[in-house]
C-alpha cells in the first residue's frame, strides 16, 4: 500500500489513469457527505424518528407492519436531500463518463445526487429514494420532489401498494445489480472506492474482486478503512478535492 498525504496522486496513478481504458468506481456516504447530507446511518441527525431507532423504521419488517410509517420516514429523509445540489466530486464522476472506453459507477448512495451531476447508468447497489416500487408487480415509478402525493401510494398497474425503492434492514442488495458491479470490477483495469467505510457488505467485497481479477485498486478517504491495507494507493483526503485533479489526463 502507498499512501498519499494531501492532494496530489502519485505519478504512477496518474500514468494509470491517463493509459486506463477500463475504469471502475464505487462510491459510498462520504461523498454525499461533502454535499451536506446526513449519513442514512445518522438518520438526519437523528438515532431514532418517533420513538424508533433507525434500524426498525428503515426495516423491512416496518413495510410489513407499519409501511405507513415508513413513508413518513422517508418522506422526512427527502426534504432533508431535496435541497442539496452535487458537489465536484459527483461532477468529475460524470465527467470521467467521458474519458474512458469503459466506465462504470456504482454507489452504495440513494439520494441520486450522481445522476443529478450528469451520471449516467449508474448502478444502485441500495436503490433510490426518489423511486417507489409497488409490492405486489414490482413497477418502479418516480417521486416528485413534494409530498402531495398519497401515502401509502398505489400503483398504476395494479393498485397495490408502493414501498420506498431502497435496500432496507434485513434484504439483499438487488442480485441483478451486484452482478453487474462485480462483473465491471472484474474486468476493469483500474478501479476507484471513494467515500465508503467499506464495512457494509456485499458492496464493500467488490474492490476485493477486481483486485483478484488484477485491477490496480485506490482508496480516496479522508481517514483510513478496513479496506485501506490492501489498496495499492491510498489517498486521504475529501473526494470533492482530490478527483477533479485527474480531469487532466
Amino acid at each position: 500500500m502507498q499512501t498519499t498525504n494531501g492532494a496530489f496522486p502519485t505519478e504512477e496513478l496518474r500514468g494509470r489513469f491517463a493509459r486506463a481504458r477500463r475504469v471502475c468506481v464505487l462510491t459510498g456516504a462520504g461523498v454525499s457527505a461533502e454535499s451536506g447530507i446526513p449519513t442514512f446511518r445518522g438518520g438526519g441527525g437523528a438515532a431514532v424518528w418517533k420513538g424508533l431507532p433507525f434500524d426498525v423504521i428503515s426495516s423491512a419488517e416496518m413495510v410489513e407492519r407499519d409501511l405507513q410509517a415508513v413513508w413518513e420516514w422517508f418522506d422526512f429523509r427527502r426534504e432533508v436531500i431535496r435541497v442539496v445540489r452535487p458537489n465536484p466530486a459527483h461532477e468529475a464522476l460524470a465527467r470521467w463518463q467521458d474519458l474512458f472506453e469503459d466506465f462504470t459507477l456504482v454507489t452504495q448512495n440513494i439520494d441520486g445526487l450522481h445522476q443529478a451531476a450528469g451520471s449516467s447508468e449508474v448502478i444502485e447497489l441500495h436503490g433510490n429514494i426518489w423511486r417507489a416500487r409497488c409490492v405486489m408487480c414490482g413497477r418502479l415509478e418516480h417521486l416528485s420532489h413534494d409530498h402531495s402525493q398519497m401515502r401509502s401510494p398505489r400503483c398504476t398497474n395494479c393498485e397495490g401498494e408502493m414501498r420506498p425503492d431502497v435496500v432496507l434492514f434485513g434484504e439483499i442488495v438487488p442480485p441483478e445489480a451486484f452482478e453487474r458491479a462485480m462483473l465491471k470490477a472484474q474486468a476493469c483495469e483500474l478501479f476507484f472506492v471513494v467515500g465508503t467505510s467499506a464495512l457494509v457488505y456485499p458492496a464493500a467485497a467488490i474492490p476485493e474482486m477486481a483486485q483478484t481479477a488484477g485491477a490496480f485498486v485506490v482508496e480516496i478517504n479522508p481517514e483510513l478503512t478496513p479496506l485501506s491495507g490492501f489498496c495499492n494507493e491510498v489517498i486521504n483526503g475529501k473526494a470533492g478535492e482530490i478527483l477533479p485533479l485527474f480531469d487532466a489526463r
